[in-house]
């Protein structure tokens, strides 16, 4: 470049120009020149360089070349070459510019920092897709890792070329931001509680895509698709989407419903409550009725999970009862109730069923069913809520029970008009 740059200086002086202007317009006809044949020496490099490593990873086996290639990591890598031919002729100017060789390095320095932030940055992505290639990769996602790793990079590279800017050595502008930490812990303070959730996240498998989670505070009801370092995104059942902050899952109250998914069944757990009034000791006349019914005799007769808490001695239609002599129409229709969650096809056979009475209120004695739904999806275990509680509703009134409500305004008025007027 030198040689070139006198032959065009002298060519320029032999015009008759001043050859203050002759240096100036010799030195930027050279740099165009460089440029130009750092690029023709890119373009040439990067087809055959692209080409041979192109080759190479179609014969490997292994799958992280190929993602790399995919990535494009190593056409990035290639634009190092001009960049250290820029470099290495920045001084073709000799003494004519005594600032020119300082300005050509300085670009060529900054160029060179790009070409390894987008260099990392590729290799990261690269990284983060093989990572997810694993099987353990769902449960331990590491976009959060990734992207701190990013900042981290971006920020060295522009404190690089900072430096590089204004001529200064990055260790002093790295012991300068130390006075800056308060308002650095400020810029940052999403990344920074992002990066300390998800590793507690990660570390206690907290949470992870495909998750069913709950989170009261921000409305959250649905399935978590995307956990990044400083937000994680929930598809809600509507099919909104919901962006919370990292953090707020581990600061704030999250149900996670992967146990129940896990575990094979769903919880039910409802209670009617009955009409006080409507409890009595049952007769011949009521045994006689329900006896009649589909399938009562298999229901009552059916081992409750608790057998053994029984006495079976007093015979009743076909079925046996406690000790006592006169059973209640409600401890039937408990027994009953017990028999039918035994026997539903729909309910899990290994879990908790449990038909118990709660604390009487003034809105009668409540009746409460928990059991779990052999099925986890949303329609089919709302069909099969419904199912038994639409039986129970039912067969309530075969017992002489009746489900507790308060009045409404149209049946007092019913009732008052049904009264005789007063004489």
């Amino acid at each position: 470049m030198s040689v070139f740059y006198e032959y065009i200086k002298e060519l320029f002086l032999s015009t008759g120009i001043l050859p203050r202007l002759a240096i100036h317009a010799a030195a930027l006809s050279t740099f165009m020149v460089m440029v130009v044949l750092a690029a023709i020496v890119f373009l040439i490099t990067r087809m055959i360089v692209v080409k041979i490593i192109g080759r190479i990873v179609l014969r490997t086996k292994g799958i992280w070349d190929d993602t790399l290639f995919a990535h494009r990591v190593f056409h990035v890598l290639v634009h190092i070459i001009p960049a250290i031919i820029i470099y290495s002729s920045s001084g073709y100017a000799g003494e004519d510019i005594k600032l020119l060789p300082t300005l050509i390095k300085g670009l060529a320095q900054i160029y060179l920092s790009v070409i390894v932030v987008t260099a990392f940055n590729r290799f990261l992505n690269a990284g983060q897709e093989i990572y997810n290639t694993y099987p353990y990769a769902k449960d331990r996602p590491i976009k959060g890792y990734i992207q701190l790793m990013k900042i981290l990079v971006y920020f060295f590279g522009a404190i690089f070329i900072v430096a590089v800017l204004f001529e200064k050595d990055p260790s002093s502008l790295f012991a300068g931001l130390g006075a800056l930490a308060a308002v650095l812990m400020f810029v940052f303070k999403d990344p920074i509680l992002g990066f300390v959730a998800s590793i507690q996240l990660a570390a206690n498998n907290m949470l992870k895509p495909g998750d069913w989670i709950t989170v009261p505070k921000f409305d959250v009801d649905g399935t978590v698709y995307d956990i990044s370092l400083t937000t994680v995104k929930v598809q809600n059942w509507d099919k909104t989407i919901t962006t919370i902050p990292t953090y707020a899952l581990v600061s704030e109250s999250v149900t996670n419903w992967i146990g129940m998914l896990e575990s094979g069944g769903r919880r039910i757990q409802r209670s009617v409550n009955i009409d006080i009034s409507s409890i009595h000791l049952s007769d011949q006349k009521m045994l006689d009725h329900l006896n009649k019914l589909p399938r009562f005799n298999e229901f009552l007769t059916a081992e409750p999970s608790n057998g053994d808490d029984y006495v079976s001695d007093v015979n009743i239609g076909k079925f046996k009862m406690s000790v006592f002599a006169a059973p209640t129409n409600l401890a039937l229709f408990k027994r009953y109730l017990e028999g039918y969650c035994l026997a539903h096809p729909g309910i899990h056979d290994s879990m908790t069923r449990i038909v118990r009475f709660l604390q009487s209120t003034e809105k009668g004695l409540p009746i409460e069913v928990i059991v779990f739904s052999r099925v986890q999806e949303s329609n089919l275990y709302e069909a099969l809520q419904a199912e038994i509680f639409d039986h129970i509703f039912a067969i309530l009134p075969e017992f002489g029970l009746r489900v507790f409500q308060n009045p409404s305004g149209s049946y007092i008025v019913s009732d008052n008009q049904s009264k005789e007027p007063l004489q």
